[in-house]
């Protein structure tokens, strides 16, 4: 028998091989402990042919030495072993190095020890004396094939752990780069909502300004587009229109008398009844003009068609197109009722001005042939309703004024000039004054006031 503590490498220095041609990783290595030398012999000629790295150590102290050095995917410990058997070397192993597959070599006899071993060791398999020479190969086989799986298994459940944790961490990085973007563009949003709104405010403005310069004329004209684009904006929205055609009516009422700049002061100051076929004929062109002045501009090309139509009657005898009812614009046939409701009021269609009331009935006189009656219907209800005001005010006569009263808006006499400003009270002196005013224009005046005064925003 060999001393206890010879340690063998057999092909420890041969070129690692190759397992049936197939696996590109080094050949296993197998490690045979046995107090026999015979054994250990057997054993290395049987799995000589396999390609197996084959170690052997002839005690269990020299085969847990050599395991300390070398990597070793499988065991095969014989039972019976002075000093320390099988079962305890085994046991060792697994403790130590639990990824090397254990086998056992016994005897019949060794049964009770073998039980012990397998409770103990955990051992994959074990092989009674005399092993068959066929079966055995196959076996560590089967051991390193299912360690290779077991191993592969692990690995695989590392990498997914390790890529999920990468995954992890990848979405909530994302998710903060989301919530940074979000926030960016939030901000970056809200300057442009602010840059548009002061686009859009800066726009009204011109549109205002372009609006005042028929005004700057005097006269009858003074406030008369300011007062239909208001008048408009609100029958539109009592018509149902959305809010991108009220803002197109509210921007052709203050600009439907653009085409007006060319006339005369003498042809502005004539009541359109009184005028001749010529002066009819200059007069008729104001709504094509203020279209080709305003059509250059791609934001007021709707704005621009609502201008050149409202002077378009319901029967078809308007101008300049001769369209009839659903030919016309709905925003034009709005600003028809919204203007000559104004118009009469102040006396640039006829000779004599009207009151609010005859100007109304003369609308209800004409509805079906100058105007949509559907509109006037529903003009007629906002009168009824004294909806004619911004909200909460109500349009009354000098005769209906009381001290106490606010006024809603400016008050602007026929040539421009601010007699009253918004929101003041209005006193006994100021009512007796404004009746006054009325008695020598031989018309009662129509003021907007609320019976209060309206909180700050």
């Amino acid at each position: 028998m060999s001393p206890l503590n010879t340690v063998e490498a057999t092909g420890a220095l041969r070129q690692p091989s190759r397992v049936s041609g197939l696996d590109a990783s080094p050949a296993p290595t197998v490690l045979c402990v046995d107090d026999e030398a015979g054994i250990l012999s057997a054993l290395k000629r049987l799995l000589r042919p396999t390609g197996y790295r084959v170690l052997t150590a002839n005690s269990a102290a020299a085969g847990l030495e050599l395991l300390t050095r070398e990597t070793v995917d499988l065991v095969i410990s014989d039972m019976r072993m002075p000093e320390m058997d099988g079962a305890q070397f085994l046991e060792q192993v697994r403790e130590r190095w639990p990824d090397t597959i254990r086998l056992l070599l016994t005897g019949y006899a060794d049964m009770t020890s073998t039980i012990h071993a397998i409770n103990r060791g955990q051992i994959y398999r074990y092989i009674a004396k005399p092993w068959n020479d066929d079966e055995l190969p196959l076996i560590i086989r089967e051991a390193l094939e299912r360690r290779r799986l077991l191993s592969e298994n692990a690995r695989l459940q590392a990498l997914t752990l390790a890529q999920n944790e990468q995954l992890h961490e990848l979405n909530e990085s994302l998710e903060r780069k989301v919530v940074e973007r979000t926030g960016e563009l939030a901000q970056v949003n809200s300057f442009l909502n602010l840059a548009n709104q002061q686009l859009k405010q800066k726009f009204l403005v011109s549109i205002k300004m372009f609006s005042g310069l028929i005004e700057l004329r005097g006269g009858a004209m003074a406030g008369h587009s300011r007062r239909v684009a208001e008048l408009a904006r609100r029958l539109a929205q009592e018509c149902g229109l959305d809010d991108k055609a009220c803002a197109d009516v509210f921007m052709a009422g203050l600009l439907h008398d653009i085409g007006k700049i060319g006339l005369s002061d003498a042809l502005l100051a004539r009541p359109v009844s009184t005028m001749n076929g010529v002066q009819m004929a200059d007069y008729c062109r104001h709504a094509a003009d203020g279209e080709a002045a305003l059509m250059p501009l791609d934001e007021l090309r709707d704005v621009a068609r609502l201008v050149r139509s409202h002077h378009e009657h319901f029967s078809g005898h308007g101008f300049p197109d001769s369209l009839a009812a659903e030919e016309i614009a709905l925003g034009a046939r709005i600003l028809a009722v919204a203007n000559d409701y104004d118009g009469f009021q102040i006396g640039t269609l006829a000779e004599k001005r009207m009151t609010a009331q005859q100007a109304l009935a003369m609308l209800r006189q004409l509805a079906g042939k100058r105007y949509d009656p559907r509109v006037v219907e529903v003009f007629a209800r906002m009168a009824q309703q004294n909806l004619l005001g911004a909200p909460g005010e109500q349009l009354l006569g000098t005769d209906q004024l009381k001290a106490g009263m606010v006024l809603a808006r400016d008050f602007v006499a026929a040539n421009g000039t601010l007699l009253l400003a918004a929101d003041i009270h209005l006193t006994p002196a100021m009512v007796s004054q404004l009746q006054a005013m009325a008695a020598r224009l031989g018309q009662v005046l129509q003021l907007p006031v609320r019976s209060e005064k309206r909180s700050s925003p």
